[in-house]
C-alpha cells in the first residue's frame, strides 16, 4: 500500500454513525467499513440499526455493531458510548449525523404561519442538542487519548441560503407534500456553530472537527421535486448518497489531519451560485 492510501484507509479504527440506519447514514457505515473501520451503527431504532449492521457486517466480514440510542438523552448517549468502547474498542472517528422530523411529520411540514413550538422543541432536541451530547460524550475521551475525528452533518438551508419556496410547490416525499421548516434551517446553522467550537477547543488535543454539507439525495422525491431542485444546480442533478459518504471518509481519514473548524460542502456546485 502506497503512503497516500495508507492514510486513506481506516484499518483498525473504530467509528460510530449516528442516525445510522438512515438514508444517508447507512451508505456512510458502509463507506466506513469498506475502509476497514469496526463501525457502530446508532439509531433511535434498535431493530433498524441491528438490520444495517448485520447485513455490512456479512458483507465485509468486519466488526459493525448496531446500538440503540436516543440522541436527545444524556444518560442514552452515555451508555450508548459506554457500550460501544465495551464491544468494538476506544472511538477513533465519529459521524455525528442523526436528526429528527419530530414525532409527527404532518407538524413538521406545517407552514411557518402555524408551525408550531412543542415540534420546533422536539427536532431542536435532537439536530442542536443531541450533536452537542454526543460530540460532548465522545470527544471528550478523544481528548484524552490525544487522537480523533469528529464530523457533523449539516445542510445547504443553515449554511449559506434559505429554501427556495418555488422548489416544493407541487413537490412530493414518498407521496406526502413537503417543505422545508424553519426549525430545519435554524437547527441545521446551529451544527456549523458548534463544529467551530468544538474544532478550536480542541484542536490541541488531537481531535478535528468538521462539518459535511450534503446538498440534496436522490431518495424518494417525485418527479417534480427532483427536476426543480436540479435546475438550481449547476451540475443539473441530485446528490447520490455515495458522493456523500466519500466526502466524509476524507473527513475521517488521515488525509485530513491538518483540516479542522471547516465546512465541506458536497452539494454540485449549487453554494458557488
Amino acid at each position: 500500500m502506497g503512503k497516500y492510501q495508507e492514510r486513506q484507509s481506516l484499518a483498525g479504527r473504530v467509528a460510530v454513525v449516528t442516525g445510522g440506519a438512515g438514508i444517508l447514514g447507512a451508505e456512510c457505515a458502509e463507506a466506513l467499513t469498506d475502509s476497514g473501520a469496526s463501525v457502530a451503527v446508532v439509531d433511535i431504532s434498535i431493530e433498524r440499526a441491528l438490520e444495517t449492521a448485520d447485513n455490512l457486517s456479512q458483507k465485509y466480514d468486519l466488526p459493525v455493531v448496531g446500538f440503540q440510542c436516543d440522541v436527545s438523552q444524556k444518560d442514552s448517549v452515555n451508555e450508548m458510548v459506554s457500550q460501544v468502547e465495551q464491544s468494538l474498542g476506544p472511538i477513533d472517528v465519529l459521524h455525528n449525523n442523526a436528526a429528527s422530523k419530530s414525532a409527527s411529520l404532518e407538524n413538521f411540514f406545517e407552514p411557518l404561519e402555524t408551525f408550531s413550538l412543542e415540534t420546533w422543541r422536539q427536532v431542536m432536541a435532537v439536530n442542536v442538542e443531541g450533536m452537542f451530547l454526543v460530540a460532548q460524550a465522545v470527544g471528550v475521551k478523544m481528548a484524552e487519548r490525544g487522537r480523533g475525528s469528529i464530523i457533523q452533518t449539516a445542510s445547504i438551508y443553515g449554511s449559506t441560503m434559505g429554501p427556495d419556496q418555488r422548489i416544493y410547490e407541487g413537490s412530493e416525499y414518498e407521496g406526502r407534500a413537503i417543505n422545508t421548516p424553519p426549525v430545519y434551517s435554524a437547527s441545521k446553522a446551529g451544527v456549523h456553530g458548534l463544529t467551530l467550537y468544538l474544532a478550536t477547543y480542541w484542536a490541541r488535543a488531537g481531535v478535528r472537527v468538521n462539518t459535511l454539507t450534503p446538498g440534496g439525495i436522490s431518495s424518494g422525491q417525485n418527479g417534480v421535486f427532483n427536476d426543480r431542485y436540479s435546475n438550481r444546480v449547476p451540475m443539473g442533478r441530485m446528490a447520490q448518497a455515495h458522493e456523500v459518504a466519500s466526502g466524509m471518509l476524507f473527513l475521517a481519514s488521515d488525509s485530513a489531519s491538518y483540516v479542522t473548524g471547516q465546512n465541506l460542502f458536497i452539494d454540485g456546485g449549487l453554494s458557488a451560485w
